[in-house]
Order: structure tokens, then sequence, then C-alpha cells
């Protein structure tokens, strides 16, 4: 019997995780990432985080030591991404020139950040922040302190990056174009938390404003240009608009694709041997009854593992709640949920807001269909646990502090109406 080849087309978290399981899982035939960078596969969180920050060094944000891959018979070729994949003949082509054979391919190949598409955007000192090569740049042009930054985005990126710049002692403001920060993410009055957050902290947070254009001299930027004509002084310039899936490589194909690469429950796409996991990947989630796409590195850590599982023909259905977590000066927050019907939910809080730390809760039809913690530590799986369990809750109840946390689920239980 030949030997068989998985080919992974992707270098990042979720691509790694997906060659570790199959190893893991005892598959004994090769194993080949191949990554458009020339880095093997690092964690992406500490761009915005540590690593921008200077806490962490290079070498902290690799998956695994380098000799990992040789020790575990995993080839990883670096540098040059696929191009073009045959599904009839089971062949990829690479930029390089080379071409590869696979028996199962594994889709990983991420996101990409959406580009300011307004005059000015090829300047010097305009940065978009993915790679670790992009984080390495921006760390220079901060680490020095004393420059006007500008981030264009009130996502999650853009307020890492902006707690970042802060702590270099830089000027830095914020633009966004809803009436809060994480517009469509948490609503409004948990915006309004972020927004205090980095206010008190000097960052100047604008909101509801829309840019025209960059402007610059010799080259370089030295100016954003509002909708409304006043014109801000700068030095650096950050992109934080959100991402776009990578899916070109499956949609020249022929495969399934619609905002992302469309999967099933066990990552199967619309060919037999094409899976897709990761940012890029929309994926069937059997609780929900539909397909949802998801930019965190716990998703990609996640369903790489269990991708691996997929492809040796295990039964796969992945049903996880959605997760992601962010570090913002001395807040530390962890979400768990579906963002699609928390926008239709009501929030309780418990805790305390104006101090920054609380649980908040989004309640639809009487459902937790979300959760956050705000400095308030080691609660998440209960968190998932009430959100699992599809009982209804009294907003009262969850706000009502003389029962502990982990108590609700029994009082919800306990409630005649569930």
């Amino acid at each position: 019997m030949s030997v068989r080849t998985f080919v992974i087309a992707g270098g990042g978290l979720a691509g790694a995780r997906a060659a570790e399981s199959l190893r893991a899982e005892g598959f004994g035939g090769r194993i080949i990432i191949v990554a458009a960078e020339n880095h093997y596969p690092y964690f992406r969180p500490p761009l915005t985080k540590t690593f921008l920050a200077g806490i962490v060094g290079r070498a902290a944000v690799d998956v695994h030591v380098r000799g990992w891959y040789a020790d575990h018979r995993i080839g990883v070729l670096r540098g040059s991404p696929v191009t073009k994949l045959a599904l009839d003949t089971h062949r990829l082509a690479m930029a390089d020139g080379r071409t590869l054979h696979y028996d199962k391919l594994l889709l990983a190949t991420g996101a990409s950040p959406r580009r300011f598409t307004g005059p000015g955007s090829e300047l010097a000192g305009v940065h978009h922040l993915r790679t670790v090569t992009q984080a390495e740049s921006l760390r220079a042009e901060l680490a020095g302190g004393g420059r006007r930054v500008v981030v264009l985005g009130a996502g999650w990126i853009g307020l890492e990056v902006a707690a970042v710049a802060r702590r270099y002692g830089n000027a830095v403001t914020v633009l966004g174009r809803g009436r809060m920060p994480l517009p469509g993410v948490v609503g409004e009055a948990v915006g309004a938390v972020f927004a205090g957050l980095h206010r008190e902290n000097g960052v100047d947070l604008r909101l509801g404003v829309a840019v025209a254009e960059l402007t610059g001299c010799q080259g370089r930027v030295t100016g954003v240009l509002l909708a409304d004509g006043e014109v801000l002084p700068v030095d650096v310039v950050v992109v934080g608009i959100g991402v776009v899936p990578n899916d070109g490589l499956a949609c020249d194909a022929g495969l399934h694709v619609d905002d992302g690469i469309v999967v099933d429950a066990a990552f199967r796409s619309t060919d037999p041997d094409v899976y897709a996991v990761g940012d890029v990947a929309s994926v069937f989630h059997p609780v929900l009854g539909r397909h949802l796409r998801i930019e965190h590195s716990v998703n990609a850590e996640l369903t790489g593992a269990a991708v691996g599982r997929s492809m040796l023909d295990q039964a796969v259905s992945y049903d996880s709640i959605p997760y992601f977590s962010t570090d913002q000066f001395d807040l530390a927050m962890e979400y768990s949920g579906y963002g699609d019907l928390a926008r239709k939910a009501d929030v309780v809080f418990r805790g305390d807001r104006a101090r920054r730390r609380f649980v908040a809760f989004w309640l639809l039809d009487g459902r937790v269909v979300a959760g956050m913690n705000v400095n308030v530590g080691d609660v998440n799986k209960t968190v998932q646990a009430i959100i699992r369990s599809g009982l209804r809750f009294d907003p009262h109840l969850l706000g009502n502090e003389s029962i502990a946390l982990d108590g609700l689920l029994a009082a919800a239980a306990a409630d005649k109406g569930n």
C-alpha cells in the first residue's frame, strides 16, 4: 500500500495543530505544511499585545521549537504560498513553481487585513498588522515613544494596538465610525466600558467619524484628513478595520465559498478530500443550525486539533462555543457566546461596571446566548456551562450577587419555568 500524503496549506496555528493531531492520532504517512510566510507556525495574539509591547521575544510566539517538526516527520515548506488547486488531479501549485500531490488537503490559509482604500494608503508609516514581520516593523516605530499615532478602527485590534502604543508613551488617537467602540460586537453598554478605559488612559477616542484620505510629504504619512475637513497631524497610522478570509484559492478551484470556505461540522468541503479550518472556514454549527466563521486563535487551536481526527475518518461534529479574549491596560476580558444572537439580546450585568469588574450576560428569550467576564478570573467554564444549558433565566437571578456564579445553574433549574 502506498504512503499517503496529507498537505496543509497555511502555516498558522490551525495548520500546526492539525499536523500535531494527525501524528497524535497515529497517522504514519507524509505531512507537509506549506507556509506563505518565511516562518514556522506562530501564535498571532501576542502580535498586538505582549510581542508588540516588547514583553516577549520572537521565540516566545512560535507554536513549537523548530526541531519539533523534524522530530515528528512533518515537512514545512516556507516562504511560498499555494497559488493553484486542481481538485481533479489532487495537485497543488506553489508560487515558486513547485507542485505537490495530496491524498487529503487541509486549507488553513487564514485571513488578511482589510486595507484602507482611500488616497495615501501606500505611504510609509502606514501599518497593517497581521504577521510577525509587520508587528516587528510597527514595534520599531512605537518603541521610542513620543510619536503621534492614529489608529483607524475601534475594534479589538485597534484598541489593543492603542493600549500598547500608550504604554510606550505615544500620543494616540483612535478613530471609529460607530457610536461606541466594538460596533456590532458587544453593544453600546459594554462598548462604553471600553471607551471609558481608553479615555482614562489618555487615548483620544473619536467616534462617529470617517477618514477621507491620508496625506504625506516625501513619501511618508504626515496627516489624516477626516471627512469633515479636519487634518490630524500624525507620525504613524495603524489600520485596524477588520480582516477578509483568504478563500480565493478555494473559490478558483470551484469549492463552495461564502464569506469563507463552506464546510460541514466535520470541516469537510464540497470536495471529499479537502477540509478547511481556522479564520478561512465557515463551519456548520450543529447547535445553531447554521454556518459560522470565527476569527480567533482559540478557534484555530480547537478546530485544528479536531480536523486532524476528521481527516482520519473519525466521527467529528464540532460544536464549541465561540470564544475570544483581550487584555488592554488593566482590563482582562473573556467572551463566550454567539455574537449574532447577542446583537438581538438584552444585557444583564453582575458586579461593578464603574470599577470594571463584572460579568455580563446576553439574554435572548430568557436564555443566555453569550457571556463576558471582565477582571473576574476563573469563571469562563461556568459561563460556557450556563450558555450550553439552554435553561431559562430570570434577569434578576443572573444579576443577584448573593447567589454564587456557579450556583446559577442550580437556581435556574429549580425555577418552575424551566
